[in-house]
Formats: structure tokens, sequence, C-alpha cells
């Protein structure tokens, strides 16, 4: 079973990158604020993918070490569109049940893609 959600999330995140319609979160998702935060950030980096670096598996939970990428094209809260490109470590957790994703647990560094589209200064060198 394991090795069968790994699947269904490099499907899922493949999906992501080519498509965040209704209709593909629909085949993988069955969690209404997972939903609403993928629509976040495809509001303030349109057409964001995922790359998936490591994939843990045990009984009906996936690990997922990640890196968004992304192009700031959208409002982020208040701050309009820079036109910048954004890479950042994500980390995500997801507990699924019948094949979808019913609950998940997610820890994006906002910091760095706050530094990276110039709402905060990023750490001098030196």
């Amino acid at each position: 079973m394991a090795s069968d959600l790994k699947d269904i999330t490099q499907r899922y995140f493949d999906a992501l990158g080519r498509d965040k319609s209704a209709a593909t979160l629909d085949e993988f998702v069955n969690e209404e604020e997972l939903m609403q935060h993928i629509a976040m950030f495809e509001v303030s980096f349109p057409s964001y993918s995922l790359e998936a670096h490591d994939m843990i598996a045990e009984g009906d939970k996936v690990f997922v070490r990640a890196t968004f990428h992304g192009i700031h094209n959208g409002p982020l809260g208040e701050m309009p569109p820079t036109g910048k490109q954004v890479s950042a470590p994500l980390y995500i957790a997801y507990r699924y049940a019948d094949g979808k994703i019913v609950e998940h647990w997610m820890l994006a560094d906002m910091m760095t893609v706050m530094q990276q589209v110039g709402a905060i200064p990023a750490p001098s060198a030196g």
C-alpha cells in the first residue's frame, strides 16, 4: 500500500504541474483546506510547481520533501506582483483514504519566498 500511495502522490504532483482545475483536484484531493491552499498559491504564483525530492510512505501517510517553484505574477496578500522567480523548500505530509488526500500538514519556507519577492530583506553576506 505504501508504494501505491507514493505513486499516487507523484501522479498528483505531476498533475498539479500541468493543471490545477477542479477536475484535477477532485481526482486526488478530498480535503477543503488543501484545495484552499492550492488556490491561494495559484493566485500569487500562477502555474507553480512542486518538485519532489524524497517520499516516505507508511500506513496511510506519505511525507514529501520538495521544492516549490513559481513566479510571483499575482498579489501576495497586500503585495502586488513582482514577476520574480521563487524557489523554496516545502515539507508536506498527506493522509490518504480511498486513494485521495483527506488530511495534510504543510511546512513551507515562506521566509525564503518573502525574501525572494523582496517583501523582506535577505540576510547580508559576510
